[in-house]
């Protein structure tokens, strides 16, 4: 009986994809509070942000009518060049509410002076470009971390 090398290496390879395509990312629960204020729901926008402070991936977006995305004006002039959102979108965040999402984030991006920031904006109200920015540490990550306008705290953990 003759074995053919090509094909049993294309078997295992193709059986270790997923345990390959998931080691190169990992997902973190992310719990954000909002705090208590009037007005209407706010729109947050999370991105990754480069070492040398550049927007380099929308991760989430909290607000899903696109005519609103240019109250979030730093991350809409990134926006507006890319036209491309590969992130997920959910419903604005009203004040006192909390929002529990997933984020997806590439491992190769820790510890290496990449952040997460929290962008958020509300009809008739301030705009806050860094209302939350968190260091993409394996300690920052674990933990919670406090906003600056309407955003209470985030709370991250890892679930993979």
């Amino acid at each position: 009986m003759k074995i053919n090398l090509k094909k049993v290496l294309y078997s295992v390879l193709l059986g270790l994809m997923p345990f390959i395509i998931n080691a190169q990312t990992s997902k973190y629960k992310c719990l954000l509070q909002m705090n208590n204020y009037m007005g209407e729901g706010a729109y947050i926008v999370v991105s990754l942000i480069s070492p040398q402070g550049q927007y380099e991936k929308t991760l989430y977006i909290m607000g899903d009518d696109k005519r609103w995305y240019n109250n979030l004006k730093e991350w809409f002039k990134y926006y507006s060049k890319k036209k491309d959102i590969n992130a997920k979108t959910g419903a604005s965040v009203t004040g006192g509410d909390r929002s529990i999402t997933t984020l997806e984030i590439e491992n190769s991006k820790i510890n290496k002076g990449y952040k997460l920031r929290f962008e958020t904006a509300v009809e008739d109200q301030k705009y806050y470009t860094k209302d939350l920015e968190i260091p993409l540490t394996t300690q920052a990550l674990s933990g919670k971390s406090t906003g600056t306008g309407y955003i209470n705290y985030v709370r991250l953990s890892k679930i993979q």
